[in-house]
């Protein structure tokens, strides 16, 4: 049997710090590309402006080096760790947190994480949101995910009578974004989960976001009902910024997964146009 491979948790903490900053400043391709077809595809002349100046943003950061957005988010971290890794050299929250301090003071991001009550900054945009993963192999594969107020608060999480089924899932999504209206930025991205608990289901909605937005789910009931919400989403008019049209959400996420039969949760991530992930694997 081989030895565990050995992975300095400073590593990890350089990953998170420059995964920080190219997160913040560079829109994914994926996006950018969403972005062009949702031009192509918007009906509104107002609309299709929007979008126009989106990516003019998006090219100004990238040209800049600054920020897509004022809101550089709170920190959300996902790490799968190989089963076979040995971590090594200190904490791997605190590797995680030190990262995360670096790369927002290093690349002049806004810190916005304060003491919920007292609404005092901590200064550094820490503690991060870490979701940890034990997973085969020998590899660290770390996502940074800067998640934005605006849209963050215009999520929710449902636990429906399981009698309301499908039409209950659907009602709960478009009841979601119509309550959102134009405070999330949109053209929005949405990650649904369906099924298993209430904490599993938020976090599986926030990690469907890490998909790419040309991607297809393996899962064929997954498929069609992402194919389905885009649709009835899209048909509400609220448009890119709110301001009406056509493309009001350039896609969505459905991860279904068995629940109690008691019990039917479901969570809606929503998140803004800018789509904010980056990815390093160790």
């Amino acid at each position: 049997m081989s030895a565990p491979r050995e992975v300095q948790v400073s590593a990890i903490s350089d990953a998170v710090a420059g995964l920080c900053g190219q997160a913040d400043i560079e829109l994914p391709a994926d996006v950018r590309r969403s972005f062009e077809q949702a031009m192509a595809a918007e009906e509104s002349p107002v609309g299709k402006g929007v979008l126009a100046r989106l990516l003019e943003n998006a090219d100004l950061a990238q040209d800049t080096r600054l920020p897509i957005c004022q809101d550089c988010g709170l920190a959300v971290v996902f790490l799968d760790l190989g089963q076979d890794v040995h971590l090594i050299g200190g904490d791997l929250t605190e590797a995680v947190n030190e990262g995360v301090r670096r790369g927002y003071k290093d690349y002049y991001l806004r810190k916005s994480v304060c003491h919920p009550f007292s609404r005092a900054n901590t200064g550094d945009n820490t503690p991060a949101v870490i979701h940890t993963r034990i997973v085969p192999g020998d590899k660290v594969h770390v996502w940074l995910v800067p998640k934005g107020g605006g849209s963050e608060n215009m999520s929710k999480i449902f636990l429906l009578t399981p009698a309301l089924g499908l039409e209950g899932v659907k009602k709960a999504v478009l009841d979601t974004v119509i309550a959102a209206g134009p405070n999330p930025c949109p053209p929005i991205i949405l990650g649904v989960a369906v099924g298993g608990t209430f904490d599993d289901a938020a976090v599986r909605a926030k990690r469907s976001l890490l998909r790419e937005l040309d991607s297809v789910n393996p899962d064929p009931e997954a498929a069609k009902l992402e194919e389905e919400l885009l649709a009835a989403v899209n048909d509400l008019g609220i448009g890119p910024a709110g301001l009406g049209g056509r493309m009001t959400c350039l896609k969505v996420f459905v991860d279904i997964r068995p629940c109690h039969i008691a019990s039917l949760p479901v969570a809606v991530n929503v998140q803004c146009h800018a789509a904010r992930h980056k990815e390093a694997v160790l």
